[in-house]
């Protein structure tokens, strides 16, 4: 099958597309469950540590992110299989729900186009490889945590962490960059925003970011060497100045509205990682360094 996908550049690319559909329609899954589940824990973990006994007024356990099927969120109907395909279902149910016929969020097919729309670019770009295989995994997480953070302000550990690891273990062979820089990447992409957190905090009295920004950036210093963390930073800051004034702007809201960093990081670092030592090229020679 691999020949096969080598020998039709075409056939590959057109796989990764329906692959990343899939992908995608399961982080939609990670996405809405996830903080659930956590919030749960976190709530029986309290209970466990005050010596609280549980009472009646206890919520049961959310649905799992694998197990359970797919359902309504508002009726509660258990989606066929044929309502669960990708894009295709949305589309067909008009983007609202067979059985009470709510409105189905512009979320699902978003989160499953875009997922399937960067997998296919990656392997356009570097074809059937250790790379693209490995920068496929990393896409995933990032478009759950940018779906997360988007949602509820939150980066999950459960996914930066994991990804953190990944980049580190993955400059062994090195896929991306060798130990050294993704060592160095990891540490400057924590500490830069550690420092910044601290900065804000001690002249301001308030928190402007939350650790797992912190977290999400060292994995992309992991990924991308700690050169990229500087180019990062700023594409990251000029899109979110950018899309987060006009968010703002469009739902009236004032500029003391918590916007979440965490999705123009993961776009700045998939960018950073999709072109790789292209764009640090042009930023150096911009920088004239």
């Amino acid at each position: 099958m691999t020949h096969l996908l080598v020998a039709y550049p075409a056939l590959a690319i057109a796989s990764a597309v329906f692959f990343g559909a899939l992908v995608g329609s399961f982080l939609n899954v990670v996405i809405l469950r996830l903080p659930l589940r956590m919030q749960w824990h976190w709530e029986r973990d309290s209970r466990e540590t005050l010596g609280i006994e549980p009472g009646a007024d206890v919520a049961p356990a959310p649905p799992g992110i694998v197990v359970e099927r797919s359902h309504c969120p508002k009726c509660g109907h258990k989606l066929a299989a044929w309502e669960n395909v990708p894009i295709l279902s949305f589309a067909l149910l008009r983007g609202r729900c067979r059985a009470c016929k709510a409105p189905i969020s512009w979320q699902y097919p978003a989160v499953e186009a875009i997922t399937a729309l960067l997998f296919g670019l990656i392997v356009w770009r570097y074809g059937v490889t250790m790379q693209a295989g490995w920068m496929l995994v990393a896409t995933g997480f990032l478009v759950a945590m940018s779906g997360i953070d988007m949602r509820t302000t939150l980066l999950p550990d459960s996914l930066t962490l994991p990804l953190l690891w990944l980049g580190l273990l993955l400059s062994l062979v090195p896929v991306f960059v060798p130990p050294p820089q993704a060592i160095l990447g990891a540490a400057v992409g924590y500490l830069s925003l550690w420092s910044v957190y601290w900065a804000f905090k001690l002249l301001t009295g308030k928190e402007g970011m939350g650790y797992g920004d912190f977290k999400l950036l060292a994995a992309v210093g992991a990924f991308c060497g700690w050169k990229a963390i500087l180019p990062v930073l700023l594409m990251s800051s000029l899109i979110g100045a950018i899309v987060g004034s006009i968010m703002l702007a469009v739902q009236g809201r004032d500029r003391a509205t918590p916007i979440p960093f965490g999705p123009y990081l993961a776009a700045a670092g998939w960018v950073q990682l999709f072109w790789g030592e292209d764009l640090l090229g042009v930023y150096l020679r911009w920088a004239g360094m």
